[in-house]
This record gives C-alpha cells, sequence and structure tokens, in this order.
C-alpha cells in the first residue's frame, strides 16, 4: 500500500491525499461503508460501486469468521472473490465485538476466551491468530488486535489496557511480518492508538504505535459513549502525534458533523454503521438536514429525497413513496435509504476534498456542519 499527500487546508489540518491499494485506488478524506459480514446490508454491490460510488468497504473478522466461516473464503479465494467486490477492502480486527461481549468473554495476556453470540460456542482469539485469520479474509488493510476500552474508564484501567494493547501489537507485527499472503496481493496492517479519554495515554500510545513505521495508522476507543468535545480533544492531540505521511483512520465515528470537524482535525478514513442502520428505521441524511421519513409531513411530499446529491436513487424517488415504503416495512425501503443515506456520507467527504483542494475547507465546513445537523 501506498499513500501520497496532495494538499493541505491552510487553516486546519484538514488534508487530501490518494492511498493505493493492488485492488485500486482510494482518494481521502474517505468514508468507508460497513459491510459487516462481506455485505454492506440491503445494498448490492453493483448499488456500492454506482450509486453510491464506494471506492472501499470495510468488513468484520468477528462476524466473517463465525459466518460463513474461514473455510468457505478460503476456498473461493478470499472475501473479494467470494463477496464479488472488486474494490479494496478493510477488515476490523474484531477487537471491538469483544469489547461488545462485555458478559461473555474473558481477556488474559494471552488473548480473549468468549463465546459466540450466535450458538454459545467457546472461542479463543490471539494476537496471532486474529493476523491468521485476516491473511485468510484476504482484506487489503488489516488492524492490529486490540481491547477497545469502554467509557467511562478508570484511569488504571486505561493505562493497563494500553500497555497490553502495545504488546499484542508486537505479537501482531511478528507474525504478519513472518506470514506471507494468501492470494497473491500485498496487505497492509494498521496499528491502533488507544488511551480512552486520558491526554497522557493517548500520547504514550500514539508515540508508541509511531514508532512502528507501518504503512498507517488507526484511532480507536473513541465513539464508545465520551462526550464529541473528548472525542475532538484525543483526536487532534494524537493526529499531531502521528506521522503526517501516513493515513489515519479514526475508526467507528461518526455523524456527519462529526466526521467535518475530525477531517479539520487531520483524519483521512472514516467508517460507522449510522447511514446504513438508521436508514431502515426512516431517518435520512441529505445535502439540507436530517429527516424523519416516517413523519406524517412527509406524506404528501412529491419532491425528490435529495436534488442536490443527484444521482438515480435521490433524484428518482420522492419523500412521499420512501415514507410509504418504510412505514409498510418493506424491503425496497431500506434500501433506497441505505443508498441515499452511503451517498450523502460519501457526497459529504468528496465534496470536503474539493473544498480543501480549493483552501475554502474551513469556512465551508462551519456552513455545512450546521446545514447537516439541523431536522427538517
Amino acid at each position: 500500500m501506498q499513500f501520497k499527500l496532495h494538499h493541505k487546508d491552510g487553516k486546519s489540518s484538514a488534508r487530501v491525499g490518494k492511498l493505493a491499494t493492488e485492488h485500486g485506488e482510494v482518494l481521502t478524506p474517505i468514508f468507508m461503508p460497513v459491510g459487516t459480514t462481506g455485505t454492506v446490508r440491503a445494498v448490492h454491490q453493483r448499488e456500492l460501486e454506482h450509486d453510491v460510488a464506494a471506492q472501499i468497504i470495510l468488513g468484520n473478522t468477528y462476524h466473517l469468521y463465525m459466518r460463513p466461516g474461514l473455510e468457505v473464503i478460503n476456498q473461493t479465494g478470499g472475501l473479494h472473490k467470494f463477496s464479488g467486490w472488486n474494490r479494496p477492502i478493510l477488515t476490523d480486527s474484531g477487537g471491538y465485538q469483544v469489547y461488545s461481549l462485555a458478559e461473555n468473554r474473558k481477556i488474559v495476556e494471552e488473548g480473549v476466551h468468549f463465546q459466540s453470540h450466535k450458538d454459545g460456542s467457546k472461542h479463543f482469539f490471539t494476537p496471532e491468530s486474529i493476523m491468521d485469520i485476516q491473511r485468510t479474509i484476504g482484506a487489503d488493510i488489516i488492524m492490529a488486535f486490540d481491547e477497545c476500552t469502554p467509557y467511562p474508564c478508570a484511569y488504571d484501567y486505561a493505562e493497563k489496557s494500553m500497555h497490553m494493547t502495545h504488546r499484542w501489537l508486537d505479537r501482531c507485527i511478528h507474525r504478519f511480518d513472518s506470514t506471507e499472503p494468501n492470494y497473491g496481493y500485498n496487505q497492509t496492517l494498521f496499528p491502533i492508538v488507544q488511551g480512552s479519554v486520558y491526554k497522557d495515554l493517548r500520547s504514550q500510545s500514539a508515540e508508541y504505535i509511531a514508532s512502528k513505521n507501518r504503512e498507517g495508522n488507526a484511532i480507536g476507543g473513541l465513539s464508545v459513549g465520551e462526550p464529541a468535545e473528548d472525542m475532538y480533544e484525543m483526536t487532534a492531540h494524537v493526529c499531531q502525534m502521528l506521522p503526517e505521511d501516513k493515513p489515519r483512520y479514526l475508526m467507528g465515528v461518526g455523524t456527519p458533523a462529526n466526521i467535518l470537524e475530525c477531517i479539520s482535525l487531520g483524519v483521512d478514513m472514516f467508517d460507522c454503521v449510522m447511514p446504513t442502520r438508521n436508514a431502515r428505521n426512516g431517518m435520512l441524511f441529505t445535502s439540507q438536514g436530517i429527516i424523519n421519513i416516517r413523519n406524517e409531513k412527509w406524506k404528501e411530499h412529491f419532491t425528490p429525497i435529495d436534488e442536490e446529491l443527484g444521482g438515480y436513487v435521490s433524484t428518482f424517488y420522492s419523500k412521499a413513496y420512501l415514507r410509504h415504503l418504510i412505514t409498510g416495512n418493506e424491503i425496497l425501503g431500506a434500501q433506497i435509504a441505505s443508498i441515499q443515506n452511503l451517498s450523502f456520507y460519501l457526497w459529504l467527504a468528496g465534496e470536503a476534498r474539493k473544498q480543501i483542494l480549493a483552501d475554502n475547507f474551513t469556512s465551508w465546513k462551519s456552513q455545512m456542519v450546521e446545514k447537516v445537523s439541523q431536522r427538517l
């Protein structure tokens, strides 16, 4: 993987770059739709490529390990061939899923013992096995195994967890560097900065991660319930410490406003389930603001969903028709709403890129944060 920084905003830390993998290029800043189990829910690959214009999607190691399982993925030649997605893929290591299984897991120095949320079967993840699993899945960018601490989190626990994450990272790097990719194309390993909302811990972690000199770096353990101000403070601090010539990926973030603010702090890559999850519940993100399409006010609103956004879905279907589908629990409603929301997120990242290149990002961002956060 290669990353080239093209331009920096003069009034913020926002930047434009290009990330190149063997499955294609990714223009940053970028939002990555979440395809947890090898599918972006309710959206097929043709729509992802043409309507949404996704450049890279995310899969999850834990869920893919559980279903369909490594044997199936390996037999087909990796997740790209299994899913029919020929552009770049990033896989989360499963650390967040282990974090979410708090009642059914035990963390030890060697790794994590846990029970499947599907059938109760027992499993054991280690830094080494996570590298092997992600080699088998075959993503272009894979994540180191880490512990995602909850919020709030006591300082002592956050510190111990951070140091363990660093030790796990060393084991991940050793395993990754001593093995070969399974399918004839290169893979890249990103370490993850941890440290909860404690600035000194984030400093230690960012310094440690930067010292490993990998091709990219991630910021984890945020957007887990902490105030937005804390997320921004930690993100700004870490971005100032991570290498400028490598992509920075803020994991699990977030709302359109979150993304714009964190682009201004120097983040290049984002992912979040919010656009697709909220779409299935009738919440639309548009260039004019947020719409709850279930509201009665949209029943006879025959204008396109989002004319400014353009694209087939946003301009062909009316708000009234989409409301009819969503309130009737029609599958097409979830599909249209998901495409709208993902298209908007990718549009927003693309517009941010244009504004950075035009040296107009800061003033544009101030207007857009207010605009996209308002409820219509």
